[in-house]
Formats: structure tokens, C-alpha cells, sequence
């Protein structure tokens, strides 16, 4: 008995059904609306931060190209200057003034060779005798033309032109996440801003003046980008402007910190910075993991004299404040929507009061109603608009509810007695359709073990015959001469081995019970070829021929006496099938269904065949073609009997060109 107070309503549902309805824009349209604004918003954001990041990185490439500019004019104003031409040929001289340029000009080397490379003087005694002069910029200036670029120095070039300049260039790598493995434990290369201009010594000597200056912890050039790049309060507070030079990945010139107090020069670039921008040449402008935080970063390639990229130039600014400033912005809003709509909620109320009383007696009447009052009403309300019509309009259909429901429940027991009637002969004639299924099922085993007794009785004559023809030597031969006739006892001994084979596999088939109801691993091979003595006597009555193949290696998991009935079974109906002679081949093989291995067993003839209609019944219950001669049970119990085991059966056949049937069963695990 259900209980229907249970499924009274509370009385205030209705208020919050339409405080729902009349809050629906304010609490999911305006929510979109706000999400949408958000994301567009942050989108934006996001994107004022890259363009942000890009103008500072044009503003250190420009201070970088100023650099390179600004060297190869001093070097040239320098080759050229009247100064220069008056100590030409005073080598002391040409060197006070080559030391007073490099203090000026800022240089970290600065000298005069000639164009086989013999050092001619130079601002440091350490500089070697020869130099290089394969430099693209020295092999321009050697034609005439001043030059400037950036070059990679190896610890042997700078070590010829100083041993102070190669020991600035050593720096130690620092284990950095995320970057490139290397086997590399220092990085002892320089990167040089060299400039090389042609100048004439005494006597019209052609030379070349060579400066430059190494960027290798060159803090004051990296220092001057950062102010240039982040000047003061450029950025939040908290956020953080950093500039960077790398020499290939590491970081050589750096105020990016590696804690307080150490900057992080040694450390390296991440394997996805790397791969985009000094391996693909592309500028980066995107948020990036650098060191230890997280920085809106811009890295982009450059390259040497030769045309080669040999390092990266970075301009960052600390991510987190900006990202603070965002969710703290969300927030904010967040908070501002939901006081807006706490706020809002009494003032719906209020106005919502004249509408739910009313309905709340409605609902409270439907809900008696349910619970099963048909005699529950609403009465007279106030309310003259409407919602009073429906409480009136109510009364009166449930007046009309009750007259119909005894009217219903009049019919609803007349209805139950036809129904009870019906269900007693329903159940009677199915118990008859069961009765008569098992006695056709029970017709079809009689009508296979009777075809199996016929060839048991012709299989068990000849043994019969040769046991007597057998005797007939004994007769001839007895007493001492037994021993000329032991050939004969041999064979007699065979064929009564054979009579007692045969007997044993017609009642392993006549009488599955007693050998079904579990199932075994076993080879079908052996299973199969057992199959052929049950049905030799048909197979010699109609000349035919049979070929039996046995290559499958895998078992199966299968009741052997129910594999041997489905096997039987369709042996017979394709002897049926060729009743003129023909070929019967029998063949199993491995074979995989669906990704899963099994076993095919295969029974092919060359006998009349079937049509497609036809052939799609055949494993339907009852249907035959044999008229009188069978039930139409046989394939539709082979079928059952190989589901069972989770295996198919199917049959594939043309008028004319015989069938071919197929039992896949699934390796036995």
C-alpha cells in the first residue's frame, strides 16, 4: 500500500517555482552575459600584456643595434682621425693613444693589425703575435669598408687577444629545469660586438683597427636595457621588469636573480624557448617559465657577422601581480552579482505575496487530492482575477473527477475478470506450445539415432563376416596347427575392436545426457574425425567423396558429445544435399574474430545449394526443406549449442555451387 501523504507538496512550493521564473534572466542570463564579459575581458588583458612585452623588446633591440652602430662609428672615427695619422708611425705613440680610445670608447680590446694578421700594437701586452683574420667584418675592412657585428669567440680566441677576457667569458651551468640536457659543465665561449675598420700606417702601410667589447656578465650593458626597458613605476607594484642575453641557451648577461643577492647567470633557457627561438628563428611572445617564476617574456634570436643564430636577446616582466589583479577583478564582480541578487529576492517576494496565496490553497487541494481525498475542494478565494477563475474551475472538474473515477472503478473490475479469463487460457497454451516443442526436439534426436543405428548395423556386419571367414581357418587348422593361423586371430581381434569403437560412439551421440552437461578442453581435430564412422553407411550410399583437413592447433571449450551432434548434423544435411554423389570436405583451422582467437570448423559440399531467401532461414526453428524427412530443428538446436559457448555458426551458398558452413568457437583460455 503506497502511502500518498507522502507525496503531499510543501505548502510554499510554488513561491520558489515562481521566484525561480521571475529571477531566471538575473541568475542565468546575466551570468552569461558576466561570463562572456570576463573571458572577452581577459582576453584582452592577456593580449595588452604580449604588446606590452613587444614594445620592450623592440626598445632593448633598438638600445642593442645602437650599440652595434655606435662601436663600428667610434672604431671608424677613430681610423680616421688626424690623431691617429700623426702616431702612425710612433708605436708607442699609436699605443697611448689606442689605451687612451679604449678607456674612452669604453672597449674592452682594441688593435691594429695588418693583413696577414701580424699584430701591429694592441691596448693589452697579453695579445698575441697573429691574429684571426677570417672575422666577416675584418675581411670587409681589409676591402675598404668599416664593418660591425657580433661574433662568437672560442676560449682560445679570447685568451690570443686576452687572458682576462677568456677568465670574464668562463661561466659554470647551473642544473636548470626544463632545459636541454648537455653534458656541458661550463660554458667557456664569448659573444663580442667587434667592429673593424681600414686604416693607413706609415709609409701607406694598409692595416686594419679592430675594438670591440665582450657581453659575457657585462652587467652595466645589460643594466642600461633594464632602465631603458622598466623604468620607475613603469610596472605594478610587485611585478618586477628583467633583461637577459644568451649565448645559445645559458644566460650570460642577466639581472634575472637566482636568489637574493646572485644573479642567474650559468642557468639556461627552457627546451620549448629554445626549440622556438634560436632553433626556428621565431620571436616569442608568451607567458614563460624563467628560473624560478613565472614572467610575461619576449625572447628573440640573434645572429652573428656570419648570418648564423648564435644566442637570444629576452625582455620580461613578473606574471604574478598582473594574474592577482585579474582574479581580484573576477572577484569583485562575483560578489557585486550575488549581493545584487540577495538583495533582489524580498523585493519579489513582496511583490510575488498577492499570486502565491491563492495558488498555495490550489496546491494544497491538488495535493489532498493525490493522496487519495477526492472530496477535498478549494473554496471561495479572494482573488477575482485569474488565478480565482482556476480555483473555481478547479472544484467543478473535481466534481466531475469523482463521478468519473467511480465510473472507472466500475469498469476496472469488469476489466480484471476479462483479463484473468484471458490469462488462464494464455497459460494453458503455452504450457501445450511447450509440450509440443519438446516433443518435436525429442523427434529430431529419434530421427538422427535411427540414420546412426542403420550405419552402426551395416559398420558391424563386415567385422561379422570376416570374424566368421576367420573361423572357418580355424576349423581347418586346429589342434597343433593353431599357430598357421594366428594372422587370423590378429584380424579377428581388430575388427571385434572396431565393432566395440563403433557401438561406444552411438551411444555417446544416441544418448548425450549421459556425457553432456559439462564442457572440457580439447583438440576439434580428433572430436571431428570421430564424426565419420557415424555417418559412413550415408556416405558410402551416395558415392560420396571425403576430405577431411585438420590443421587447427588450438582447443576449445566445449561439451565434446554437443560438438560432435552439430557436426553430425550438418555432415547429414549435406550428404542430404548431394544425392547423386559429390564432395564432402571437412576442414578445421586457427582463426581470429573480432580481435579474438578461435577456432573455424568448416563442412563444405558440392550439392544442390540454396537461394539467398532460403538461406537466410535455415536456422530459423521448424524450417525445412525436406518435407516429410525432417523437423527444422537440427540447425536451429546446432546453433543454440555453439552460442552457448560464445562461438557463430553461419552458411554461405549458391543454387547450383553446393554450401559451405562455419562454426567458429573461441580458444579455450
Amino acid at each position: 500500500m503506497i502511502d500518498r501523504s507522502r507525496t503531499i507538496r510543501p505548502a510554499r512550493s510554488v513561491r520558489y517555482r515562481l521566484l525561480a521564473i521571475a529571477l531566471l534572466p538575473m541568475l542565468v542570463i546575466l551570468p552569461l552575459l558576466l561570463g562572456v564579459t570576463v573571458y572577452r575581458w581577459n582576453e584582452k588583458f592577456d593580449a595588452a600584456l604580449i604588446s606590452k612585452v613587444n614594445g620592450d623588446l623592440t626598445i632593448a633591440h633598438q638600445y642593442l643595434a645602437h650599440i652595434l652602430d655606435n662601436t663600428g662609428e667610434q672604431i671608424a672615427a677613430l681610423g680616421g682621425s688626424v690623431r691617429f695619422r700623426d702616431a702612425a708611425d710612433d708605436a708607442a705613440g699609436l699605443k697611448a693613444l689606442l689605451d687612451a680610445a679604449r678607456v674612452r670608447l669604453e672597449l674592452d680590446f682594441l688593435y691594429v693589425i695588418d693583413p696577414d694578421g701580424g699584430l701591429v700594437t694592441s691596448v693589452t701586452a697579453e695579445t698575441a703575435a697573429s691574429l684571426r683574420t677570417d672575422w666577416p667584418v675584418i675581411r670587409d675592412a681589409l676591402s675598404g669598408r668599416s664593418s660591425t657585428g657580433i661574433d662568437i669567440f672560442d676560449d682560445a680566441d679570447l685568451k690570443n687577444l686576452s687572458p682576462d677576457l677568456a677568465a670574464r667569458a668562463r661561466l659554470p651551468l647551473v642544473p636548470t629545469p626544463n632545459a636541454v640536457p648537455t653534458e656541458r659543465t661550463e660554458e667557456t665561449r664569448g659573444m663580442v660586438v667587434q667592429s673593424a675598420s681600414p686604416v693607413t700606417l706609415g709609409g701607406g702601410r694598409k692595416a686594419v683597427l679592430v675594438g670591440g667589447i665582450l657581453l659575457n656578465q657585462n652587467l652595466v650593458f645589460i643594466d642600461t636595457i633594464n632602465d631603458l626597458v622598466y623604468r620607475a613605476a613603469s610596472l605594478p607594484e610587485g611585478s618586477q621588469g628583467t633583461a637577459t642575453l644568451f649565448l645559445d641557451d645559458v644566460r650570460i648577461s642577466t639581472n634575472v636573480r637566482l636568489f637574493e643577492g646572485r644573479r642567474a647567470l650559468g642557468t639556461r633557457v627552457s627546451a620549448a624557448v629554445r626549440s622556438a627561438v634560436f632553433g626556428e628563428g621565431r620571436t616569442w611572445l608568451d607567458s614563460a617559465f624563467v628560473v624560478n617564476d613565472w614572467y610575461i617574456s619576449a625572447y628573440e634570436p640573434i645572429t652573428d657577422s656570419h648570418g648564423k643564430r648564435v644566442g637570444m636577446l629576452y625582455v620580461g616582466f613578473l606574471e604574478a601581480p598582473f594574474t592577482a589583479a585579474k582574479h581580484q577583478t573576477v572577484l569583485t564582480i562575483g560578489l557585486a552579482f550575488l549581493a545584487i541578487t540577495a538583495a533582489s529576492v524580498p523585493i519579489f517576494l513582496r511583490w510575488a505575496r498577492g499570486i502565491f496565496e491563492p495558488l498555495e490553497r490550489v496546491d494544497a487541494t491538488i495535493a489532498k487530492v493525490e493522496s487519495g481525498n477526492l472530496g477535498a475542494r478549494t473554496g471561495p478565494v479572494d482573488s477575482q482575477d485569474e488565478i480565482g477563475r482556476v480555483a473555481v474551475h478547479l472544484d467543478d472538474l473535481l466534481d466531475q473527477l469523482e463521478r468519473s473515477d467511480r465510473q472507472l472503478r466500475s469498469w476496472n473490475e469488469e476489466l480484471n475478470a476479462r483479463v484473468d479469463e484471458r490469462t488462464r487460457e494464455l497459460q494453458l497454451a503455452n504450457r501445450q506450445l511447450e509440450a509440443t516443442t519438446k516433443q518435436l526436439i525429442m523427434s529430431e534426436k529419434l530421427a538422427a539415432i535411427g540414420e546412426i543405428t542403420a550405419g552402426v548395423a551395416h559398420e558391424i556386419n563386415n567385422p561379422i563376416a570376416v570374424m566368421q571367414g576367420n573361423l572357418e581357418v580355424i576349423r581347418a587348422v586346429v589342434g597343433d596347427r593353431a599357430e598357421q593361423a594366428k594372422v587370423e586371430f590378429q584380424l579377428l581381434d581388430e575388427q571385434i575392436q572396431r565393432i566395440s569403437q563403433i557401438v561406444t560412439k552411438l551411444l555417446q551421440f544416441a544418448r548425450p545426457e549421459e556425457f553432456a552437461g559439462f564442457v572440457d578442453r580439447h583438440a576439434p581435430g580428433p572430436a571431428v574425425a570421430d564424426c565419420l564412422p557415424l555417418v559412413q553407411h550415408l556416405l558410402a550410399r551416395a558415392a560420396i567423396d571425403v576430405r577431411l583437413e585438420n590443421t587447427a592447433e588450438r582447443l576449445v571449450l566445449m561439451n565434446r558429445t554437443e560438438l560432435q551432434q552439430v557436426i553430425v548434423n550438418l555432415m547429414v544435411n549435406a550428404i542430404h544435399a548431394m544425392p547423386d554423389g559429390g564432395r564432402l570436405r571437412i576442414e578445421t583451422r586457427d582463426s581470429d574474430r573480432g580481435g579474438r582467437p578461435g577456432v573455424a570448423i568448416v563442412v563444405s559440399d558440392s550439392g544442390v545449394g540454396m537461394d539467398p531467401d532460403v538461406a537466410a532461414k535455415v536456422f530459423d526453428p521448424f524450417f525445412t526443406t525436406k518435407r516429410q524427412q525432417g523437423t527444422g530443428l537440427g540447425l536451429s538446436i546446432s546453433q543454440t549449442l555453439v552460442r552457448r559457448q560464445g562461438g557463430t555458426i553461419s552458411v554461405a551458398s549458391r543454387p547450383g555451387e553446393g554450401a559451405t558452413f562455419t562454426v567458429w568457437l573461441p580458444e579455450a583460455a
